[in-house]
């Protein structure tokens, strides 16, 4: 592209300079000679002139007097009748250009000049319009190439970040060149870069977020299954087996879950549903988990407290908080259930060293882990809760206290639950 830019520009130049050139030379060659010519003719009038002026007056006509009074450089033939011909100067050998004038008395005066002054002053005006052309071709050649620079370098950038694109690097460049159609062609790969670089993100969340939360459903499930291959009673079995299909129930929703909110996150589902359902689910699910840790899981507060949210999501942000909980706390897990205002709280503290102060500001953003984990499990709690219109905080650091905040549905005064303690 540099290179058709550059000829382009130079054939556009070399046209201009032949057309205007050529037409420049041959308005300086004939005002050169109507100039020489006008000058021959001015000649022999000054010299017609004084021959007549000496013959009125009886002095002598000779060459050295004619030649000092008109200053004569260029070669003269003066005739007088009855006398002989007087001539000034040298005369020219080549082809000349030939100047005439009568006077009063029958008195000629021929002046020549050679053609090749006329010539040489001819070839210098030419000298300096070839030397003006030759510059403006040199200026001609800097500009193409400053300009197919300035046009074929932002080319290149943006073949460059469509290739990054293609190849699944989205970093917008941010890049601007002062030309309208390259800076529109930038404006709309960025826009690109970004709305691929958001696609990305969120495959790579969802991604992460299944692997993350699937997890927790399959390892209670797991233990369910284990449960059932040891147990001999059949009652026994079936018990197990009804807790297990209920956890698939739970999968399934969680696999629903993961992908309404890749799509939308704020397409929660809410209704009112009994919370103490859910809790008394997520007890039993992690109850055999903390025995085989040595520890135990309890609950307490309010009894027949009804919110608003998604029966799932809620109990995923439980899930998510005892299995915190039981990766990095210690002692027993506490899950307490109270109402402040209009608003449903379920509290999961534990007795372990609590979270560091380092990490008290930045423990629901993603990635920010204490310990050698995902960093995922607050985060998508965090986003399942605020997709119900609640909202997942933590309350104190040493011990933990989290808290799970949901909007409390309408009761009469007398429907008021009453708090204690259960296990």
């Amino acid at each position: 592209m540099r290179r058709r830019l550059i000829t382009s520009t130079l054939a556009v130049v070399l046209v201009v300079i032949a057309v205007f050139g050529v037409s420049l030379v041959l308005v300086e060659t004939r005002t050169i000679t109507s100039s020489a010519q006008e000058s021959v003719d001015a000649e022999a009038l000054r010299i017609v002139s004084i021959v007549d002026s000496r013959l009125i007056g009886g002095e002598p006509v000779n060459p050295d007097i004619l030649a000092e009074q008109s200053g004569a450089k260029r070669y003269a033939l003066v005739t007088i009748p009855g006398r002989p011909p007087i001539e000034i100067g040298t005369r020219p050998t080549d082809s000349v250009i030939r100047g005439y004038a009568e006077g009063e008395r029958g008195e000629t005066v021929v002046v020549e000049e050679s053609r090749s002054a006329v010539t040489s002053e001819v070839g210098s005006t030419a000298l300096i319009i070839g030397a003006v052309a030759g510059l403006a071709v040199i200026a001609a050649v800097l500009l193409a190439v400053r300009q197919a620079n300035r046009l074929a370098s932002p080319l290149t950038d943006l073949a460059e970040t469509a290739e990054r694109l293609g190849s699944g690097d989205p970093r917008p460049r941010h890049k601007r060149y002062g030309v309208p159609e390259l800076d529109r062609v930038a404006d709309v790969l960025d826009a690109s870069a970004e709305r691929i670089a958001r696609m990305l993100t969120a495959e790579r969340r969802l991604a992460a977020d299944a692997s993350h939360q699937l997890r927790t459903p399959l390892t209670a499930l797991s233990m369910r299954l284990e449960e059932v291959a040891l147990a001999d009673d059949l009652d026994t079995v079936k018990e197990e087996a009804t807790i297990a299909l209920t956890q698939v129930e739970r999968l399934t929703d969680v696999v629903e879950r993961l992908l309404t909110n890749s799509r939308d996150p704020r397409s929660g589902s809410a209704v009112a549903f009994d919370l103490d359902e859910v809790v008394k689910q997520q007890i039993e699910e992690w109850r055999p988990a903390y025995r085989s840790a040595g520890r135990a899981i309890v609950r307490s507060g309010k009894q027949g407290m009804r919110a608003i949210g998604t029966p799932g999501a809620v109990a995923q942000v439980l899930a998510a908080l005892i299995e915190n909980s039981l990766m990095h706390g210690g002692g027993t897990v506490a899950l307490r259930t109270r109402v402040t205002g209009n608003q449903s709280v379920i509290e999961v503290t534990d007795e372990g060293p609590g979270v560091p102060a380092d990490l008290g500001a930045r423990i629901f953003e993603r990635a920010v882990s204490g310990r050698s984990s995902t960093g995922i499990g607050l985060a998508v709690a965090r986003d399942l809760a605020e997709a119900d219109g609640g909202r997942l905080e933590l309350l104190q650091q040493q011990p933990p206290v989290f808290a799970l905040f949901l909007s409390r549905e309408a009761r009469g005064v007398d429907e008021e639950p009453q708090e204690r303690p259960v296990r």
